[in-house]
């Protein structure tokens, strides 16, 4: 027996050995691949066809390699120019200054080729299945979920399902929603002027919760309060997330920290805000009541009408955790976008007072003294024009990524799957060979005849995108903005306080590091 158990012992110790001989070296090899090999022939085939860029290494990039030199002085940080791209210190723009346009950088092991080629350009955004959307991790599955994320069918039916949403005809019922939101700030800043009718006010903060308010009005109607309470709980995931620095590590995420779990209570405590919200609004429809007066009403009708005209077959609708995410992004995109096109435009307007004249005149000979109304919206060329020309110089996104599924040819290129493309809307939206010598001035007038015009037909004005998977609410942005600034311009002229400090930075869309301090003044 004592023999026999020995035997079986020395049997099983030897299987065991037997298997991490045979399972270590391939452990190895996979791994030397994956971390080294790869990347290596990666950067081998794009160096043969003429990019350049910096060589893989498994050391990680220095961690200030992001950031302004250190003998910079904040109250100098950057000349009032509107060549936004030196400023911010990101990868994809020190690559392109340093290697030029053909080039690449890397993020991990990951090489992402830097396209600026408006051919190539339209060919990556018109070819949708091919050229696909990166993996999202860390915080970003708390930001960019819902559509933004997905391929394929289930794309397609999503957005099929959110498109009447924001069809012109229903966002013009939204437009008094806009007036109100605008006409509550305006009174504040009224109580806010000194006895001469002027006063110095930091207007992004103010901008961010008008449309904060906006979103809440037009996304979930009557129940406006419960859709501040959302707001509440996204500022405090953006707070956690700007503390946080590893939060987009795939290893560190998954390490339980105070802020993650603090992150992830608050998503907890937003979902079943609005998953109440949606209850209700399905409930009501049972009952045949009207829900369809708001964004969050528009899309759960919309969904059941998917599903019952397919039998009631509920994979063609959305769950209700999937229309939670869309209202998600709804909030974070509408709000971003929208408030830093405002401070942005309020900004360049201050800078150039003869465009915020031009621009004023207009608004009083198409409205008078009156709140905006839809039809008089479309006769705004000059602010079109203006807020035009903010989009390509202070665009609210930075880049557009892709990853390769396959093989691909694009144009002169072989890319092989697994590599990365990334398209940096203000290099091509300030391209001098594209745009001319004054492609970094602000200049409204070169969208005077529209952007297929100033484009030359080209794709290189892609500030909400293009193509198939080009932003869903690009036209409510743009309502909003127009009805907004043309109240601001109907009672108040401005201008830049001295102490403003012009510091573009990336902070989840493109904003004023320094805030925007404007002379705010009564007409």
């Amino acid at each position: 027996m004592e023999v026999s158990s020995s035997s079986s012992s020395s049997t099983a110790i030897l299987c065991v050995v037997t298997v991490i001989i045979a399972v270590v070296p391939v452990l190895v090899l996979k791994t030397l691949n994956f971390l080294w090999l790869r990347p290596k022939r990666f950067e081998k085939l794009l160096r043969a066809q003429g990019l350049h860029g910096d060589p893989y290494s498994l050391s990680p990039p220095s961690s200030n390699q992001d950031q302004p030199p250190q003998n910079t002085p904040p109250s100098q940080s950057f000349v009032l120019s509107d060549d936004v791209a030196p400023c911010l210190f990101l990868p994809v723009y020190n690559t392109v200054a340093k290697y030029g346009k053909n080039s690449f950088f890397w993020e991990g092991i990951t090489p992402k080729v830097i396209i600026t080629d408006p051919n190539h350009i339209k060919e990556v955004f018109n070819n949708i299945h091919d050229f696909q959307q990166p993996k999202l991790n860390g915080t970003a599955k708390f930001f960019t979920n819902g559509l933004i994320s997905y391929e394929g069918d289930k794309w397609a039916q999503h957005r099929k399902i959110i498109n009447p949403a924001f069809h012109l005809e229903r966002l013009k019922n939204m437009l008094p929603a806009f007036s109100q939101s605008c006409n509550d700030v305006i009174s504040v800043w009224m109580g806010m002027l000194s006895s001469d009718g002027k006063c110095e006010i930091d207007v992004s903060p103010f901008l961010q919760k008008l449309t904060c308010e906006v979103i809440s009005r037009t996304a979930f109607g009557s129940s406006y309060a419960e859709g501040e309470k959302i707001f509440q709980l996204l500022k405090i995931q953006g707070r956690l997330i700007r503390t946080t620095k590893d939060m987009n590590k795939p290893i560190l995420w998954h390490i339980p920290t105070p802020a993650k779990t603090k992150m992830r209570a608050a998503d907890k405590e937003m979902k079943n805000s609005i998953r109440v919200m949606i209850e209700k609004r399905e409930k009501a429809m049972k009952n045949g009541e009207s829900c369809n007066e708001d964004l969050l009403g528009i899309l759960v009708e919309s969904n059941q009408m998917e599903i019952q005209g397919n039998g009631n077959n509920k994979s063609v609708g959305m769950t209700i955790e999937e229309v939670i995410s869309e209202c998600k992004l709804f909030y974070i995109a509408g709000q971003e976008t929208t408030s830093t096109l405002l401070v942005w435009t309020l900004i360049m307007l201050s800078k150039y007072p003869e465009w915020q004249s031009r621009a004023r005149e207009e608004v009083f000979h198409v409205f008078g003294k009156q709140n905006p109304n839809f039809d008089g919206l479309s006769l705004l060329k000059n602010m079109t024009m203006i807020l035009y020309e903010v989009l390509r110089l202070y665009p609210p996104n930075l880049y557009f990524n892709r990853t390769l599924k396959k093989d691909m040819e694009l144009g002169n290129l072989s890319l092989p799957a697994g590599v990365d493309v990334t398209m940096p809307i203000l290099l091509v939206h300030q391209d001098g060979d594209i745009w001319g010598n004054d492609a970094k001035e602000f200049k409204p007038e070169r969208f005077s005849e529209g952007v297929a015009k100033a484009t030359k037909g080209q794709v290189s004005f892609y500030p909400f995108g293009w193509g198939p998977r080009i932003c869903i609410g690009q036209n409510f942005t743009m309502l909003e903005a127009k009805i907004v600034l043309s109240l601001l311009l109907q009672n108040f002229s401005f201008e830049l306080s001295p102490v403003y400090v012009h510091a573009p930075a990336l902070m989840l869309t493109l904003q004023p590091k320094q805030g925007a301090p404007l002379i705010v003044r009564k007409l």
